[in-house]
This record gives structure tokens, sequence and C-alpha cells, in this order.
């Protein structure tokens, strides 16, 4: 019996022509075509068992990829190296899907949602996705705030040494969380009105982390990608050392490849 398979990403015809590249487990990539989709995969060798339940809640076994950094990145590098060697339009799959057979693929896939998977090429064709992150140091900012703001720092003042109420305690804890509320969607406004207008489209994802303010991905054309890295660091310039921007500027269209 063969190995499961491990799907990667999906590209129009004619895709990756000459692949040299290894995936999972250290298996070579290859191509597949189906129905005119070139897929991206590999032999599934080291699969996990792991437990599921049934629409009736009954368990089901099936077995895995580990969500390591190491199966993480790997997956990713994949598609990276196949953008790198031209084929800029894919359409990247999340991490872990595994197929027995490629019948499964055609039935559930390239059949029944063929014309939407090429009304997503026709998007994505000449675009890439790159994406913001902020960071901030809270502590930090809640220090410039109190130098910054007399009104805060005379209510602080007055209160400092008493013994507060839970009026005052609420009042103040109030006014500080206000104030550095302001002060986050000031930065994010700046990032959104100079940035969002160079986008075909925009995805603002949640933050990852308490210190993390900002997660956005970007569909750019591929060619305007210098000039919008160019408005990132003026606006890292504009904020000095208040912020850590993360600019990706090379990636799989995770975001903006989702089957509606």
């Amino acid at each position: 019996m063969t190995n499961p398979l491990y799907l990667y990403g999906i590209f129009p015809k004619p895709g990756p022509q000459q692949i040299d590249l290894a995936g999972l487990d250290d298996q070579p990539v290859q191509a597949q075509d189906l129905d005119g989709f070139i897929f991206l995969y590999s032999e599934a060798a080291s699969l996990k068992a792991d437990e599921e339940k049934t629409p009736d809640g009954k368990p089901k076994k099936k077995k895995v990829y580990l969500a390591s950094r190491r199966n993480l990145m790997r997956h990713e590098r994949v598609l990276e190296s196949a953008m790198e060697q031209g084929c800029r339009t894919l359409l990247p799959l999340q991490f872990g899907l595994v197929i027995e057979d490629w019948q499964l693929v055609r039935s559930q896939l390239t059949q029944p949602q063929g014309d939407a998977l090429k009304t997503l090429f026709s998007k994505l064709e000449g675009h890439r996705e790159v994406s913001v992150k902020l960071f901030w140091d809270q502590p930090q900012e809640l220090q410039q705030l109190m130098q910054e703001n007399t009104d805060l720092r005379a209510e602080r003042d007055r209160l400092e040494g008493k013994t507060l109420s839970m009026d005052e305690i609420v009042k103040i804890g109030q006014s500080v969380e206000q104030a550095m509320g302001d002060r986050q969607q000031h930065i994010l406004n700046a990032f959104r009105t100079t940035l969002n207008p160079l986008a075909t489209e925009v995805v603002e994802n949640a933050p990852m982390s308490p210190e993390m303010i900002f997660n956005t991905a970007y569909l750019i054309p591929w060619n305007d990608e210098a000039a919008f890295g160019q408005h990132v660091e003026a606006l890292d310039a504009q904020f000095e050392s208040r912020l850590k921007i993360r600019y990706n500027n090379f990636t799989a269209p995770f975001n903006f490849a989702q089957l509606q």
C-alpha cells in the first residue's frame, strides 16, 4: 500500500517545471495535474495518530502531521521556493492536508469548485501578499503617556500616598485605559491611512500576543513592493523607537486564497 500524500498548494498550468525541493519528512516534492490544476505534493511518511469525533459524536482515528515549527516552516518553504522559481500565482493550502488518493480531491474540490479556483487565480495573478505586524512596549508607552499628559499626571500625583476608594481606583484606571487606547488608535490609524490605499485587498487578523497591536496582510501588485516597503520605513521613522515592526514582503498568499 502506498503512503498517503501531503498537499502544499495549487498552481495554474503549467505550474512548476523543475522541482528540486524537499518537503515534509525530507520527501521529494512532486507535481500532479488534476483537471487542469497543478498540485504540489510529497509522500506522507511520519504521520501521528490523532482522534476526532464524527458528526454523530463517535470517536474516529486519523493520522496527522504535528504542527511543529519545523513542519510549518518546511510547508511554507516549499511554496516560497516555487514562487522563487517564477510560479508566483498559487493557492496555498493550509498546513496538514493529507489525502489517501486523488479521487477525493477531484470529487470534493477540483470538479465542484473548479470555477471558484480559477476566479481566485485571476485575483491573485500579478499580486503578492505582504504583512505588517506591530509590537509596542506597554510599560514604556504608559510612562511616556504620563510624561505627556499633564492632567493624568496631576491626578496621579494628587492621589499618590492616599488610601483610595474603589470609585477613585476605577476612575483613574478608566482614564489611563482610555488614554492608552487613544495612543494605540493613533498608531493604527496612521498605518491604515498610509498603507490600505496601496493594496488591492486588506485582511486584519487578530493580534497574537499582548505586545502585538496590529497584524495585517495586504494584497498588492507584485512590482509595487519596493514602494510599499518605503512607506513602511517612513512609518517606522515617524514613530521612532515606540514600535517594533515586522514586515514580511515575500510569503504565499494564505490570507487571500479563501474559497467563498
